[in-house]
């Protein structure tokens, strides 16, 4: 059952297992169209904000022409360290690779949201930035963390674990945002939106 009604359906432009997993938690009624967009590497201007809020407005834009009706939540999160992206491991040796350069740092979390809004094209958009500290690793402690295949399909190649994660710290901004959707912020997103619809 939603937590509170909506003025319209909502589309999550997706199949991120914990944007689904936060929505329902919420308590929202969705669908799932996934927007299949190739994912640049880089960060086009060298910054992580832009790069973010850009991706999610063209996973918005992707799946918006599919959409008669209804509003569409699109997001985009990635890491970011010493000016560089941290997206998605190719495999497991560079899931190895990206382990090793986030053990013992801390390093920003970056999530971009687009909200569209079908009929009529309407858009909002904004990005939200967590710092997120890894404990440093041994060699046998990454090795353990790689069998449980919990990197495979995710930016930085970790997903956090709630309540209580053995490896990483939110340090700053909400632990939604690094599991992919800032909930407190999509919800007053959401309420403000549906006041005005």
């Amino acid at each position: 059952m939603d937590r509170s009604p909506l003025p319209f359906r909502l589309i999550l432009a997706s199949s991120s297992w914990g944007r689904k997993w936060l929505l329902q938690q919420a308590g929202y009624s969705f669908t799932i169209q996934p927007s299949n967009i190739e994912e640049p590497t880089e960060a086009r201007l060298g910054d992580c904000r832009h790069y973010v809020g850009e991706l999610a407005w063209q996973k918005a834009a992707a799946v918006a022409p599919r959409v008669a009706d209804g509003l569409i939540i699109a997001a985009d999160t990635v890491g970011w360290l010493d000016g560089r992206v941290i997206g998605k491991p190719a495999d497991e040796a560079d899931a190895r690779r990206i382990i090793r350069s986030l053990a013992g740092t801390v390093h920003e979390l970056w999530t971009g949201v687009c909200l569209w809004l079908r009929p009529g094209d309407w858009q909002f958009c904004w990005q939200e930035r967590s710092l997120v500290r890894m404990k440093p690793l041994s060699e046998a402690e990454i090795d353990a963390y790689l069998q449980t295949r919990k990197w495979e399909g995710c930016s930085g190649a970790y997903a956090i674990e709630i309540p209580q994660d053995p490896y990483l710290t939110v340090e700053d901004g909400s632990v939604s945002n690094v599991v992919g959707l800032p909930m407190e912020s999509l919800e007053k997103a959401l309420r403000w939106m549906a006041q005005v619809h």
